[in-house]
């Protein structure tokens, strides 16, 4: 793509925000968000300007270009019928794109430091007030605090259980002994369970690194520019509900404060300066031991008895502790432990059935 193009491309591109934003600020009942959306429709004319005066400059302007048929429809969608409609649009578009100057050298350091805050302003925005899950937790009645270690550590276990009991009975439909099903299954569990703990190691540390580097480009805007940063702070606090003055005396002290780094970090990133997402190896290790967990108990009966007893042990025990994890879910989900117990054992003892037809075929086929 040659300079003229992409100088129209980033032109139509702030057009369309501008129509949008100011769009949604017509349509905003609330007045601090009103606020908002009129100072992002003014960073995206300024941005316009700078492409503008590009094009001019390389004799190729050919006037200001309509906005996109999308911008059009988002901006009849917000003036008709509210701006809430199209933030989480907005700020998915505005995330997706923040990147889109860091290598363009005309837009200079303003440029790609502004895409990136109106994406953590329309987070902001889109975050406000209270979700399903924050009135959830507030009436008392759905189990959402602390639900997402719970769950994991249930899922964990429930991998483990359902994956080794197919395989251990695949393995007896196979004709394989005692002996042959608890490697099997002892093989099954340490292949899965290191499979778990590296695929959950390599996910929170490849999470930490992209954090360490947001919070290093935000330590060098909060440098290179801290007005600029105590305005987007000013706004993130009115989008929350802040009264202006209140937000901006709130922005000042954060900027001048010791603590200024963490708080940006968190208000404006949503990420913990001394945890960047928790510890990789407290990940991998947890993920290890839920998996291994489940994957003990298909294999248990055949390291102390042999022939059928242990298979039909083998079956029991892993039937009885379907049933268990699937009760146990309920405390995340509310349901009925019964139907949630029973649901589990049958899908569990489905794919247990078929492994070990599988087994029995191909055990059949190879003798």
């Amino acid at each position: 793509m040659g300079d003229v193009d992409r100088y129209r491309e980033n032109l139509q591109g702030e057009v369309d925000g501008i129509t949008v934003y100011r769009a949604m600020a017509r349509g905003e009942p609330d007045p601090d968000l009103r606020t908002v959306y009129d100072r992002l429709a003014e960073a995206e004319a300024r941005h316009a300007a700078v492409w503008e005066a590009k094009l001019r400059e390389a004799g190729g302007w050919r006037g200001a270009p309509r906005p996109s048929w999308r911008a059009r429809l988002l901006a009849a969608v917000a003036s008709r019928f509210g701006a809430a409609l199209v933030a989480p649009t907005m700020a998915a578009s505005e995330t997706r794109d923040q990147g889109m100057y860091d290598h363009q050298a005309e837009a200079g350091v303003a440029l790609p430091r502004d895409e990136r805050s109106h994406a953590r302003l329309l987070r902001a925005v889109t975050d406000r007030g209270l979700s399903g899950a924050a009135i959830a937790q507030l009436e008392g009645r759905h189990r959402t605090g602390g639900g997402n270690a719970l769950r994991a550590a249930v899922l964990g276990i429930n991998d483990g259980l359902v994956s080794n009991f197919g395989l251990v009975m695949g393995v007896a439909g196979a004709g394989g002994d005692a002996g042959a099903m608890a490697v099997a299954g002892l093989a099954g569990l340490l292949a899965g369970s290191l499979s778990m703990a590296l695929g959950e190691w390599l996910s929170v540390q490849s999470a930490r690194e992209l954090y360490a580097r947001q919070i290093e480009i935000e330590r060098e805007e909060l440098a290179a520019a801290p007005e600029e940063e105590e305005e987007e702070l000013a706004l993130i606090y009115r989008a929350k509900g802040l009264a202006e003055e209140h937000a901006r005396r709130i922005a000042a002290d954060v900027v001048r404060g010791t603590s200024a780094l963490e708080t940006l970090s968190r208000e404006e990133l949503g990420i913990e300066l001394g945890e960047l997402g928790g510890s990789a190896y407290v990940a991998a290790g947890t993920s290890f031991a839920m998996f291994a967990l489940g994957a003990v108990v298909p294999i248990i009966p055949f390291l102390v008895a042999a022939g059928a007893t242990a298979l039909v042990a083998s079956a029991v025990l892993s039937a009885a502790a379907l049933f268990g994890v699937g009760a146990l879910i309920t405390v995340i989900t509310g349901q009925s432990a019964l139907r949630a117990g029973a649901r589990q054992l049958l899908v569990g003892v489905a794919a247990a059935a078929v492994t070990f037809g599988i087994g029995r075929l191909v055990g059949t086929a190879i003798a």
